[in-house]
């Protein structure tokens, strides 16, 4: 049986060494990444599932507009806003000032999991994908909640586009 786990964990460093192709790439901290992940949509199946709750029958174009501009809004909010900054401090190092009222930064550590969750929580698209899942079980255990939140968050996102159209009429009227 060691024999076989032996052969498999050096298979597995035999194909993470050719896809990193001499990079520095944490793999391993990816895994962990996406079992986190997979972790929180299987409790969250198991626990809708275990209390009765049912899937929403349909989910409409304006609910999914509020969704995907909520998730726009709360996924920069966390990935780049100066004042989240904190949040991102253990696994970033800052590089410079971003558009407006955000960051640029830069991933602190080479390797591992601190790695993984650095590019994690840099990465507006990346993290899209959590904050869409959270609303996605929140539509499931607190529809009205969900809706709510996401409401606000899309309020904010008309505004900044208001904010960056005024700002836009204001250099074009100089």
């Amino acid at each position: 049986m060691q024999q076989v786990q032996n052969g498999v964990a050096q298979a597995a460093k035999a194909e993470a060494d050719a896809y990193r192709n001499g990079e520095q790439r944490p793999l391993g901290g990816y895994v962990v990444v996406m079992a986190v992940f997979g972790a929180i949509l299987s409790g969250a199946a198991g626990l809708a599932f275990a209390t009765g709750r049912r899937l929403p029958e349909g989910i409409g174009p304006w609910d999914l507009l509020l969704i995907a501009a909520g998730t726009h809004k709360l996924s920069r909010t966390l990935t780049k806003d100066a004042v989240t900054s904190p949040l991102r401090a253990p696994f970033t190092r800052y590089q410079d000032s971003g558009g407006p009222a955000e960051v640029m930064e830069e991933v602190r550590h080479r390797d591992g999991l601190r790695h993984s969750i650095g590019e994690l929580i840099t990465c507006p698209f990346c993290f899209d994908v959590w904050i869409a899942a959270g609303f996605t079980i929140g539509l499931v255990f607190a529809p009205r909640l969900t809706k709510l939140v996401a409401a606000a968050l899309t309020a904010v996102t008309g505004a900044d586009f208001l904010h960056l159209f005024y700002a836009k009429a204001q250099e074009a009227g100089s």
